[in-house]
């Protein structure tokens, strides 16, 4: 629902929107611009004087301004004919026109009405309750996937422009919340929808009928200080019983022209106090600097509205369009998928499409959407959940487990609870796991116990649908066809052959990147844009599976690299190290946003074996801005596997690596990457102490060599690699 009025609003009302945003931040900058240009009062300067300095210049002067910038502007009228002038202070004297800055009023005609009148600012003002209700739930939104208030700033991950959608967001929310609520406040002023709330103080029935009293006798203008002033208006030439009236930051007066006496008063009521704190924030007069803050913080807008577009579109793209998606109210069968990369939602539309063929009407929707109480028809609901990185919640499942904690009792309808993962990895299905251990927590009755299909198995997926089937009493067929990303085809340019000498044939392989036409530039689809670390995905003639490989460079690198090992029997690797260069390959980008080295200048620790050197080398040769970069490389042996074994001593000279630490395992005394570990103990416990990021690429065997060697050096310091990756410091791509 949040996710819903989210979108709608940004999409209906997205040129509307810009236009009130970047008319708005143009108008922040004239308050700023008119408080730098205009002549300001010295301190302790009274309205008495300036009126005297101002008079003594323009005898006929009828109304002294003052603005919130300090701009002092002085009326008159001289020989009838009348005049005006932005006013020093410090003389009296005219130093500017005080004519209006065409500029500024085209911008604020734009901005509050589209040059159409009452018609244009009730648009405006629809623009403005549709930038709050963005607002509004945007910043629910953030909430949502960070984890709360206090992790707001928390690192995000997620594709380029989903990242950028939300560093935006979370940046200027305030600020926008803050602009639509006055701007609304402002509309409903103009059209009185608002009490006036201003009271006018009587005017005085007697006055002495005497005129001409000096100003510096006028107590009440000599005790106001010019920095309290909004306007002084003069009596009518001639008429003895006009006055004076003054108007101040304070309130409301009258004062006899010929006494000076104080004649009448009124100060400010509650409601007119809001109602110009309310104009301050909106316009920026007379707090110029926030004006400027808040003007920057519009500028978010049309870049949110541009990501926002191309997240809406990738998502459209990237979940299947399901026929006959029904209601969640309406809904017998309630499917929630917890998916981060996309496929989960395929295997979600084969498993409605069959239950909707027997007769079921069926409902799919995130796991982030989950809210029982809309699921009135619901008999059953049907978890399909993917595990992101070490056990995370995926992104379509952010907020699941909270809200299922949140509730007083368990649904009243059957649960079942299916994981998809790869089983070599540690943490195979470790949400899923997670998801049917809170739901027995609560007492949530089971319709199948927790299930999980390996590498997207069609073979896995249809055993689970028979025992599906038979838990409801239907004849269920899932043929599931797994769908992959659009592929590109990808020309070998070169290759470097290691490992012959010691039975492991592997290859450096670099790919010319493929051309990536303007939108996918502008969206980082496919191959416009990747980092190392990301995986490549490619499809071996004679399968329909993929396997994945690291990448060993960057988008800026100008090509794509992978390091490949020769694996007996394996069909991907035996035809990639068979590869000679013009020959091709079909092959997609998989994000790999869990294997990161984090931003800034902490020193970074790698530590890999064999082919794991590729990824690394990847973050090495992009270390442009010198972080500290150490590096632990198991190999064989160096006469035969020394990958990358030229061009590490040459970065090491540019300083994009600092310290260079190989293990042989094949020789008169076999060492491993976690003896070099312990060998140089003292130093890589103080680089941790003090920040180090660790980052372990290779075999399942050595990263478990590694966890258990870090473990026994760090135990002196109470930390462990436990601790590390709860803090985001110890991460790892294994295989």
């Amino acid at each position: 629902m949040v996710r819903a009025l989210h979108r709608w609003p940004g999409l209906l009302a997205l040129a509307l929107v810009t236009v009130l945003a970047l008319s708005g931040a143009a108008l922040s900058v004239f308050p700023a611009a008119e408080r730098i240009a205009a002549p300001q009062a010295e301190a302790g300067l009274s309205v008495a004087t300036l009126a005297d300095r101002i008079q003594a210049v323009y005898p006929g002067v009828e109304q002294i301004r003052r603005s919130p910038s300090g701009r002092i502007t002085a009326y008159w009228f001289d020989q009838g004919a009348p005049g005006a002038a932005v006013i020093d202070p410090a003389t009296g004297e005219g130093v500017a026109s005080a004519d209006p800055n065409q500029a500024e009023r085209w911008l604020t005609n734009l901005h509050r009405s589209l040059f159409l009148g009452d018609g244009g600012r009730i648009a405006m003002a629809a623009g403005a309750a549709a930038m709050l209700v963005l607002s509004l739930t945007g910043a629910a939104l953030v909430l949502r996937r960070t984890g709360g208030w206090r992790r707001w700033f928390a690192p995000l991950r997620g594709s380029f422009v989903g990242r950028l959608h939300v560093e935006i967001a979370r940046n200027a929310v305030i600020g926008l919340i803050l602009s639509s609520t006055t701007a609304l406040w402002m509309t409903a002023s103009t059209f009185d929808l608002l009490p006036d709330g201003g009271t006018m103080p009587a005017f005085p029935a007697e006055v002495s009928g005497e005129t001409g009293t000096a100003f510096k006798q006028m107590r009440t203008l000599q005790q106001t200080p010019v920095t309290e002033l909004r306007e002084l208006s003069f009596p009518y030439p001639g008429d003895s019983t006009d006055v004076f009236t003054l108007k101040t930051e304070r309130g409301t007066g009258y004062l006899d022209q010929g006494t000076g006496a104080l004649l009448a008063w009124s100060d400010l009521t509650g409601w007119e106090r809001v109602s110009e704190t309310v104009y301050m924030l909106h316009t920026g007069q007379g707090a110029a600097t926030l004006g400027l803050i808040l003007g920057l913080m519009a500028l978010g807008v049309p870049a949110m509205s541009a990501t926002g577009v191309l997240i809406w579109l990738a998502g459209r793209r990237g979940r299947p369009r399901i026929r006959g998606n029904q209601p969640a109210g309406r809904a017998e069968t309630i499917l929630l998928v917890g998916s981060e990369g996309g496929s989960t939602w395929d295997f979600a539309a084969t498993l409605h499409a069959a239950l909707t063929e027997t007769g079921q009407k069926v409902h799919v929707g995130p796991m982030s959407a989950f809210a029982p109480h809309r699921y009135a028809a619901a008999q059953r609901i049907i978890v399909l959940a993917a595990t992101y990185g070490n056990g995370a919640a995926p992104a379509s499942a952010q907020g699941f487990l909270d809200r299922l904690g949140a509730l007083d009792a368990a649904p009243d309808m059957p649960l079942a609870v299916l994981g998809f993962g790869d089983r070599s990895f540690p943490a195979y299905c470790a949400f899923a796991k997670a998801v049917a251990i809170a739901a027995q927590a609560t007492g949530w009755q089971e319709l199948l116990p927790l299930d999980m299909i390996d590498r997207q198995s069609p073979q896995d997926f249809a055993r689970w649908g028979n025992l599906l089937g038979e838990a409801l009493g239907l004849d269920l067929a899932l043929s599931h066809q797994p769908g992959l990303p659009k592929t590109q085809t990808l020309t070998l340019i070169s290759r470097r052959d290691y490992g012959a000498a010691v039975q492991a044939p592997t290859a450096i392989l670099r790919f010319a990147l493929p051309r990536v036409s303007l939108w996918q530039r502008l969206t980082g689809a496919r191959f416009a844009r990747f980092q190392a670390g990301d995986l490549i995905g490619v499809l071996p003639k004679g399968s329909a599976v993929p396997r994945l490989y690291s990448l060993a460079s960057t988008r800026r690198d100008g090509f794509i690299e992978i390091v490949v090992r020769k694996h007996p029997g394996g069909l991907c690797s035996g035809q990639l190290v068979a590869l000679q260069p013009g020959d091709t390959v079909t092959a997609f980008l998989r994000r790999n946003p869990a294997f990161r080295p984090g931003r800034g200048r902490t020193p970074l620790i790698l530590i890999g074996a064999g082919a794991g050197i590729g990824p690394l080398a990847g973050l090495i040769r992009g270390n442009a801005r010198r972080r500290p970069v150490h590096l632990f490389f198991g190999m064989r042996h160096p006469d035969s596997d020394f990958f990358y074994g030229e061009e590490l001593p040459a970065w090491q000279e540019e300083g994009r690596l600092t310290w260079l630490v190989t293990a042989v395992s094949r020789g008169m005394r076999p060492h491993y990457v976690q003896d070099a570990l312990h060998a140089e103990a003292s130093q890589v416990a103080e680089l941790i102490r003090n920040g180090a990021r660790v980052m372990v690429c290779g075999g399942r065997e050595m990263a478990a060599g590694v966890a258990d060697a870090l473990a026994e050096i760090l135990a002196p310091s109470g930390l462990t690699p436990a601790v590390l990756k709860a803090e985001g410091r110890y991460i790892e791509d294994v295989y």
